[in-house]
C-alpha cells in the first residue's frame, strides 16, 4: 500500500499548481478519502492541507527569487486570490513577506517532498484481534481537549481529577462487555491529527445499547462493526503512543483494512513501576488490496 500512497505524493507534486483533489488521491492510494487523511496525519505528523500549504509555499519560494514572475503572478499560480493573502501566508511560513525576499540576502524555509516507506524494527510482530461488534453505547463524562502527541495530555489528567470517585464509581458499575471497566475513548471531528487539536474525550465505559443512562452523564452511540484490537505491554504514556503510531505505519498498510469514522478506545491497566497494558481498539472496514 505504501507504494500507492507515494503514487499518490506525486500528484500532489504534479498539481501544486492547481487543483488537488483528494478524492484522486484516495483512489491512487487505493482506499477511502477518509482513509487516506487518517492515514497521511498519521505517517507525516501533519494533516494533508498543511503539507500541501507547505509545499506551495516552499516551491512559491523559489519563483519569488527567481523574479521570472510578478508577486501576483506567483500568488495566483499557487492558488492566493491577491496579493496580500499571498503575502500573509508566505510571511507565516518564511519569516518574511515576499517582497522583502526578492530583495535578496534572506533566509526561506523548505517544506521537503515526503514518500513514505516501511521500515522494520526488531523481531517482534503486533499482537491484535479482529472483533465483530454489535452496537453499544460509550457512557461517562466527556471533555473537549487539545491533542498532545508525546507525554501525558494535562488537559486529559486535570479532567480526570475533576470527576468525583464516587461519580467514577457509578460509571464503572456500568461496565457489561469488552472492552471492560473505565477506557478512554477519543474522537476526532476533523482530519487534522496536528498537535494542539481539539477531539471529544470520554472517561467512560463500553455498555450495551439498552443500558439506563443517568441524566448527569454523557453518552455516545456507537452503530454494529468490525473493531481491530492491539495489546501492548510497556512504559507509560510511550508504549500506548507508539502502538498508536506502528498501527498507522506498519499495521494498516500490511492488512487489507482501513479504517472507517467513529471514536477509539482505549483501556489502559498500570501495573509497577509505570509500566501499563493497554488495548486500543479502532473501527476497520475490510478492502480489497
Amino acid at each position: 500500500m505504501l507504494e500507492q500512497v507515494n503514487r499518490a505524493m506525486e500528484y500532489v507534486e504534479e498539481h501544486l499548481d492547481g487543483v488537488i483533489d483528494v478524492g484522486e488521491l484516495a483512489r491512487i492510494a487505493r482506499t477511502s478519502e477518509y482513509h487516506f487523511r487518517r492515514m497521511f496525519s498519521a505517517l507525516a505528523g501533519m494533516p494533508l492541507s498543511e503539507y500541501v500549504r507547505r509545499r506551495r509555499l516552499t516551491v512559491a519560494g523559489a519563483e519569488v527569487l527567481a523574479g521570472e514572475r510578478t508577486l501576483l503572478d506567483v500568488a495566483v499560480r499557487y492558488g492566493y486570490t491577491s496579493g496580500e493573502a499571498f503575502a500573509r501566508a508566505f510571511r507565516a511560513m518564511h519569516g518574511v513577506g515576499p517582497g522583502e525576499a526578492r530583495r535578496g540576502g534572506v533566509v526561506l524555509r523548505s517544506q521537503p517532498r515526503m514518500s513514505f516507506r516501511l521500515v522494520v524494527e526488531g523481531s517482534s510482530s503486533m499482537e491484535y484481534r479482529i472483533v465483530e461488534k454489535p452496537g453499544f453505547r460509550v457512557v461517562g463524562r466527556r471533555a473537549r481537549v487539545p491533542l498532545v502527541h508525546e507525554g501525558v495530555n494535562p488537559a486529559i489528567a486535570a479532567f480526570i481529577r475533576g470527576i468525583a470517585p464516587e461519580v467514577v464509581d457509578r460509571i464503572t458499575a456500568l461496565s457489561d462487555q469488552e472492552p471492560d471497566g473505565v477506557v478512554s475513548v477519543t474522537e476526532f471531528f476533523s482530519d487534522s491529527r496536528e498537535e494542539g487539536v481539539e477531539l471529544d474525550y470520554y472517561h467512560a465505559v463500553v455498555a450495551g445499547a439498552d443500558v439506563v443512562v443517568p441524566e448527569d452523564l454523557d453518552v455516545r452511540e456507537v452503530p454494529a462493526g468490525t473493531w481491530a484490537v492491539f495489546s501492548v505491554t510497556g512504559a507509560f504514556p510511550q508504549a500506548l503512543q507508539e502502538m498508536w503510531r506502528d498501527v498507522y505505519t506498519q499495521w494498516f498498510p500490511s492488512n487489507p483494512y482501513e479504517t472507517r469514522p467513529g471514536p477509539e478506545i482505549l483501556r489502559t491497566r498500570f501495573l509497577a513501576d509505570g509500566v501499563a497494558e493497554a488495548e486500543l481498539w479502532t473501527g476497520v472496514e475490510r478492502v480489497a488490496r
